[in-house]
């Protein structure tokens, strides 16, 4: 089994949000979307793809989307080797339109008993689901950053509490991380005890 690294960036957002993991390369895609949302902090509750060099995987749906190919038939590493590339796209919610990018990094072999996918490195906290991409997002720190601003308490009552965009939950983060690596971590045959 080889590891790779990857940094994905929530693009055009500011502070910047940054989640820097280590997943085996062989990870099916729709496993790796389950690590992108534990390590970005994001609830799983709406559609999404990756993208690298033309191509998009997706969960397939004849209606929405025919062209896209299954996220369940294809790993990391197919799309690597099949592309050539070192940055692939991941677009989160088709509504507020996420987009994150995916850049590659170091290929290595596995610490002796370490579990993965495992998040090494957070910045930066994720918007809340469903404020309505950048607009709404923007609007959202701007009257919570403003007592009398006229959607402050409208906001901290939908958030259910303050925000503080510099703040990442990083060891709820992990947490979450782990407990993917937990659930898939291979089992031992009876042939090896």
């Amino acid at each position: 089994m080889s590891i790779v690294e990857l940094q994905i960036t929530l693009e055009d957002i500011d502070p910047e949000v940054v989640r820097t993991l280590q997943v085996p390369l062989d990870i099916r895609l729709d496993r790796l979307h389950l690590v992108i949302q534990a390590a970005m902090g994001w609830q799983n509750c709406h559609l999404y793809e990756f993208m690298a060099s033309g191509s998009r995987w997706a969960l397939p749906d004849l209606v929405y989307d025919s062209e896209a190919l299954d996220v369940a038939k294809f790993t990391l590493r197919e799309i690597l080797e099949s592309t050539s590339v070192n940055t692939i796209r991941y677009c989160y919610d088709f509504g507020d339109y996420w987009q994150h990018k995916i850049s590659v990094g170091l290929i290595s072999e596995p610490a002796l008993g370490a579990l993965y996918p495992k998040l090494i490195k957070v910045a930066g906290r994720c918007p809340p689901e469903d404020v309505g991409g950048m607009p709404g997002y923007e609007q959202f720190l701007e009257a919570l950053a403003d007592r009398k601003h006229s959607e402050h308490e409208h906001f901290k009552g939908w958030y259910g509490g303050n925000f503080d965009p510099n703040a990442p939950e990083t060891d709820e983060l992990t947490f979450e991380v782990m407990k993917l690596a937990k659930k898939w971590k291979p089992k031992k045959s009876k042939l090896q005890h």
